[in-house]
């Protein structure tokens, strides 16, 4: 009877895994090269621009405060549609000193820093535009990124539309960028399956943007702001579109440090937005989008720690109590991978690249900082004034 619960356990494990981190993928992939075979052809759109206004967050952003309002500047957009707020909530250094030589960027200042999400609800206010979009002040947009985007507001069912983010890579890259951007890469492909699917299950906030109407605001506590944000939308019936011509371009966390301390916080977000999003678990109001939601976050989120945990104790039970050589195979490939997973975080810790152990490596990583992030929402230890990662210098 135990070795019968144990291999059902075991099996439920690894399938919760493969369907998570491989299955889900393919499922969509097959599903939609189907669909467009039968999808309606695309009318053109008009050549009337909407009204957009940009909300940057900053916060002690001397060191790039500049190069992000040049490259703001610089997005090919009519001037006459585009307004610029920067909200800079708490900066004590000189970053809205370098904001107040720009005339025509709108500044928002206040001493009292009270959260990203508490800096975006008042600058909302002041946005008078159907659209609007969200960036961060470390990161850089192309100069394409809000024509491609605004293109698909002409689908009346498209409520908001997400950029890409783009992890800065060059000769000189760090282990943790290298490691990121692989990531980032992979999260890209499971975004566009999503939106061809149905719609986005959370964007980037980096650069993502939504019709302004459908912001409702919450409390100032929202840790994991534009994930709540963008789902909101699609709880108001409205979808997510992905554009991946629209993205934004940010440097690595500097050290492995700085990259647990940002993936704990963004986990102990997630965890926090359950209790905000839980209508998405409605399968009768939402089928489609909480189909999508359960497969993308929660069950990632929630129950791939814990099946990992006990994919590693089942399988040294049945190892020793079963006569299946499968079992004692399979833990020779778990051992195998944990090994690889250690020696990539030995050499990520020393600043060193990982090479062949680099998948193993951040894998093991992002579970880590999943269930670091869950200890840290239960006790209440996370704040919603987030301390910075520090990141390798824009060039």
């Amino acid at each position: 009877m135990m070795l019968a619960l144990l291999r059902i356990i075991f099996w439920t494990s690894l399938s919760i895994l493969f369907y998570c981190y491989i299955g889900y993928g393919i499922l969509l992939f097959l599903y939609n090269n189907i669909k467009v075979l039968f999808k309606k052809k695309v009318h053109d759109v008009s050549d009337n621009l909407p009204a957009v206004t940009i909300i940057i967050s900053a916060y002690n952003e001397e060191n790039v405060i500049n190069k992000k309002i040049q490259n703001t500047l610089a997005i090919d957009y009519p001037k006459e549609l585009l307004h610029i707020i920067i909200v800079a909530d708490g900066s004590n250094d000189g970053t809205v000193e370098m904001i107040k030589k720009y005339e025509n960027i709108q500044l928002m200042h206040q001493s009292q820093r009270r959260g990203k999400y508490a800096a975006i609800k008042r600058a909302m206010k002041q946005v008078l535009t159907p659209i609007v979009v969200f960036s961060d002040a470390n990161t850089m947009l192309n100069t394409e990124c809000l024509r491609k985007m605004v293109i698909h507001y002409e689908d009346k069912q498209v409520g908001g539309v997400s950029g890409e983010k783009k992890i800065l890579r060059n000769h000189f890259e760090s282990v943790v960028g290298e490691a990121e951007g692989l990531y980032w890469q992979y999260e890209s492909f499971l975004k566009q399956m999503d939106a061809e699917l149905n719609t986005l299950v959370g964007a980037a906030g980096e650069l993502y943007s939504i019709r302004t109407e459908l912001f409702n605001a919450l409390e100032d506590d929202v840790i994991l702001d534009d994930f709540v944000i963008s789902m909101q939308v699609c709880l108001q019936g409205y979808k997510m579109e992905y554009e991946p011509d629209a993205f934004a371009t940010e440097s690595p966390s500097v050290s492995l440090h700085e990259e647990e301390k940002r993936k704990i916080r963004i986990s102990a977000g997630a965890y926090q937005s359950f209790g905000i999003l839980k209508k998405n678990l409605n399968l009768f109001k939402y089928p489609i989008l909480a189909f999508q939601f359960i497969s993308r976050r929660l069950l990632r989120w929630i129950f791939c720690p814990l099946a990992l945990l006990l994919l590693l104790i089942t399988n040294i039970y049945l190892m020793i109590h079963s006569h299946n050589h499968f079992f004692s195979t399979f833990l020779w490939m778990q051992t195998g991978f944990y090994a690889f997973a250690l020696m990539g975080w030995v050499l990520a810790s020393k600043g060193k690249r990982t090479g062949l152990f680099t998948i193993p490596f951040y894998f093991v990583f992002m579970n880590y900082c999943l269930v670091r992030g869950f200890i840290r929402f239960v006790l209440g230890k996370q704040s919603v004034l987030w301390e910075k990662s520090l990141r390798e210098s824009v060039v």
